[in-house]
């Protein structure tokens, strides 16, 4: 059945392929040609499902040394030891004070990574600095400008470059971390995937949803009505679905950290129902170490103390956490500059998507160490990085974010958003980031009594 929600059956045959070579498989260089040599003018159908059984059955090669189990008990038997942290003490007015920081951090990154999203994903970092050098405006001090000075770059999204930018407009990043809150408000902290699919289904425009969640939302409303033993999270992540590693539940972690004030662990707990339906792996573990991590910004603002808290949320022996290691041995040992850390990226992990979660994630750690936990440099860091520049931007901004709060945000971001975000869909057309912190502080008190 070649029903697909994000791209034709070549290209997901394709991704599918990168996939299973990435997970370890043994045989997929045999298939890839199989695939290149298809007549993509012919009826090719049966090949194609064909070539997708071929890699249903392919093993894994004994030289693969990771150890990447998708279900939350296994997960949790394959962490490393657990990180001591201090108990939550913030009363509620610091708490509401951090949670609009958070809000407020996760809005300033993604506006500020949103015009050059596609400049990121497709030219990477060089053409990022190249437009900002052309413009006298490099290293990246605040929100793109649209200036043309005749060399043929462009950006996008215009509401949020410097000439217009009034308020944090309609993203994928953020329409997410409002589906978060309205997910906790509805169903509290007993809430299911189940929950989540359904929520999706009712409040979320499929247009919203990109790569990972549209295959899966797809799935989800072509088999429901013949999952008759339950919610099977299996079918609905790997149908048709080679985004299942990509950055798509990463950047849905947020409100399951600002739930959990000092408890990383329950945060990654909410972050495994939520991405286990759509992602497997590093897909979910994504979410799980960014959720980790926001959870423990309440507590501490050491980043070092914030990377150990997330990757003890996550398999040791995973791919995630493997790179995210490399990642802070190489800050410490040489506190590279963007150029070079991001050439270095690209070595570590060649031909990976640039929505994928590992090689994003690397550059969520190295902003923070480079950042010194300064909402506005930490999300300048990340954006000057490239690959998924929206979303690392309003990762790294929630977790300083969160960390500062509101009052301490600083810096010359924020302030130019007037403390709005224009979601435009369900309740959220327009709404103060003020009023989201007092809903999110509601929704800590009811769940973490």
């Amino acid at each position: 059945m070649l029903i697909t929600g994000w791209a034709n059956p070549y290209d997901l045959l394709n991704d599918e392929i990168t996939l299973c070579k990435e997970q370890g498989c043994l045989g997929t260089d045999a298939i890839r040609q199989e695939f290149l040599a298809l007549d993509r003018n012919a009826d090719n159908d049966q090949k194609v499902l064909e070539l997708y059984a071929k890699l249903k059955s392919l093993e894994v090669s004994p030289e693969f040394r990771y150890e990447e189990p998708s279900e939350l008990e296994a997960i949790h038997a394959a962490r490393p030891a657990p990180v001591a942290l201090p108990a939550c003490a913030l009363d509620d007015d610091a708490l509401l004070d951090r949670l609009h920081g958070g809000w407020t951090g996760r809005a300033v990154g993604c506006a500020l990574g949103k015009p050059v999203e596609g400049m990121g994903m497709g030219q990477t970092f060089r053409a990022i600095r190249k437009y900002l050098e052309n413009r006298g405006q490099w290293p990246l001090r605040d929100f793109f400008s649209m200036k043309d000075v005749g060399d043929g770059l462009e950006i996008g999204c215009p509401r949020s470059c410097k000439e217009n930018i009034q308020f944090m407009e309609e993203d994928d990043d953020i329409c997410y971390t409002l589906i978060g809150l309205l997910l906790l408000e509805i169903h509290g902290k007993g809430f299911t995937s189940h929950d989540v699919a359904e929520l999706w289904n009712h409040r979320l425009p499929m247009a919203f949803v990109c790569t990972a969640e549209r295959q899966a939302l797809l799935n989800y409303n072509m088999f429901r009505c013949n999952m008759k033993d339950g919610f099977d999270r299996e079918l609905l992540r790997t149908w048709n679905n080679p985004y299942r590693e990509w950055i798509g539940a990463q950047i849905r972690a947020d409100f399951f950290g600002f739930a959990s004030p000092g408890k990383p662990e329950q945060a990654a707990e909410f972050a495994w129902r939520d991405a286990s339906w759509t992602h497997e792996r590093n897909g979910i573990y994504g979410e799980m170490f960014i959720a980790a991590v926001e959870a423990a910004a309440f507590v501490t603002s050491d980043p070092l103390k914030l990377i150990e808290a997330g990757l003890a949320q996550i398999p040791a022996k995973c791919r995630l956490a493997e790179k995210i290691r490399r990642t802070m041995a190489k800050v410490a040992d040489e506190q590279p500059d963007v150029e070079s850390f991001m050439t270095w990226v690209e070595q570590e992990c060649p031909n990976m998507s640039p929505v994928h979660t590992i090689n994003n994630a690397m550059i969520c750690v190295y902003a923070l160490l480079m950042g010194g936990m300064d909402p506005d440099r930490t999300v300048e860091t990340a954006v000057s990085c490239g690959y998924d520049t929206d979303c690392n931007g309003a990762t790294t901004g929630a977790i300083t974010g969160l960390a500062r709060g509101r009052r301490d945000f600083g810096g010359i971001l924020a302030p130019q958003l007037h403390d709005t975000i224009q979601a435009e869909f369900s309740e959220f057309m327009s709404v103060k980031m003020a009023d989201l912190a007092k809903r999110s502080l509601a929704v800590v008190k009811k769940i973490n009594p």
